[in-house]
């Protein structure tokens, strides 16, 4: 199954009415040029789970780093990893 429609999975999975309305998942792009996402964990069922921080750089052009600070985790990578980046969430999210 590709990221995305492992990450749909997650983001269908914590929708209860509440949570999707105050926090959720943001994909936005970076002026270096890439990818941000971020995922506030608040209200799921990953809210107290560790992160351990993600770096990989390759070169100026293939880059990953996720971090998680309080309730939110965020992935920033280079414009070709957007799936790599998906990916790591979703491994760690377990699915």
């Amino acid at each position: 199954m590709k990221p995305f429609d492992r990450l749909q999975l997650w983001f269908n999975s914590q929708c209860n009415g509440d949570w999707e309305h105050g926090t959720g998942i943001a994909i936005t792009t970076l002026d270096n040029p890439g990818w941000l996402i971020k995922i506030d964990l608040q209200g799921s069922d990953l809210e107290d789970a560790e992160f351990e921080t993600f770096k990989e750089l390759k070169s100026n052009m293939e880059w990953i780093h996720a971090s998680r600070t309080e309730n939110i985790v965020r992935i920033s990578c280079s414009p070709e990893n957007l799936d790599k980046a998906l990916a790591i969430f979703c491994d760690w999210a377990g699915v």
